[in-house]
């Protein structure tokens, strides 16, 4: 999913990229309008721009569990204080609001100034460098991914909003794309000391202990609440154990 450069003015194309039937093919192919938003977008999984009351909302294709791991890790997110991007659910889709409000900031991912360099500590030295207010933003990325088991956090997914009269950078960008994690290959088995995503996060954390006092409280009652908010059909006993278990192995 993407978020960069929603300036445009209808979403004609967006059947077709959404599901790819031949009568949008024929539709758009006899069109004279070449100008679309869904050529701003990347990824593995069917999407597309739509335009609702005037806000762009990105439409994604998604399974069920795709969408319950969606939905939840969106509510867990603000459940923790987090900025997250909205999140809305659909029928066989799953639907974000543009967080850059139709471009009137720009989203900078982290691939243009990190390449596709995704190492922790890299990345933080250079929020460092380039907009030390976001740091505490990504730290609480990197946790959330890792208590929710995110295989899927990469430079194009995550970044830096940009003012659009000044140039400055702003803050971190709102988090987005959870669609890989928890629950959405199937129930991941119990986490072991040798899961990357927390080897990875406590290693970092050793290295800046003045974050590991910041790092939101997880309990059962707080995801038992999420899974209510979420109110879809899952093995919920099995999601609550897997993420209080990441957590207490981050704790340690």
């Amino acid at each position: 999913m993407t978020y960069q450069d929603v300036r445009f003015t209808d979403d004609y194309f967006s059947v077709l990229a959404l599901k790819g039937s031949y009568s949008s093919f024929n539709r758009v192919a006899n069109s004279k309008r070449t100008k679309t938003p869904e050529l701003t977008n990347i990824g593995s999984f069917e999407k597309c721009w739509k335009l609702i009351d005037g806000k762009w909302w990105m439409y994604k294709s998604a399974t069920h569990d795709e969408l319950f791991s969606e939905l939840f890790i969106y509510h867990l997110g603000k459940e923790l204080g987090m900025n997250m991007a909205v999140y809305k659910r659909g029928d066989k889709y799953i639907k974000s609001l543009d967080f850059t409000d139709n471009a009137s900031v720009n989203f900078e991912p982290a691939f243009a100034f990190m390449g596709d360099n995704e190492d922790y500590e890299n990345v933080f030295a250079k929020l460092e460098e380039l907009c030390p207010q976001a740091k505490t933003d990504f730290v609480k990325m990197i946790f959330l991914d890792t208590i929710v088991a995110n295989p899927d956090r990469h430079t194009a997914n995550f970044g830096l909003l940009r003012d659009l009269k000044t140039g400055k950078l702003i803050g971190f960008a709102p988090l987005f794309d959870h669609n890989k994690a928890l629950i959405a290959r199937g129930y991941p088995k119990a986490p072991t000391k040798n899961d990357v995503l927390i080897r990875l996060f406590n290693d970092f954390i050793s290295n800046h202990s003045e974050y590991k006092n910041e790092l939101q409280i997880i309990t059962e009652t707080l995801l038992q609440t999420v899974l209510k908010t979420v109110n879809m059909k899952v093995r919920r006993k099995e999601i609550v154990e897997l993420i209080m278990k990441r957590y207490a192995m981050i704790l340690k």
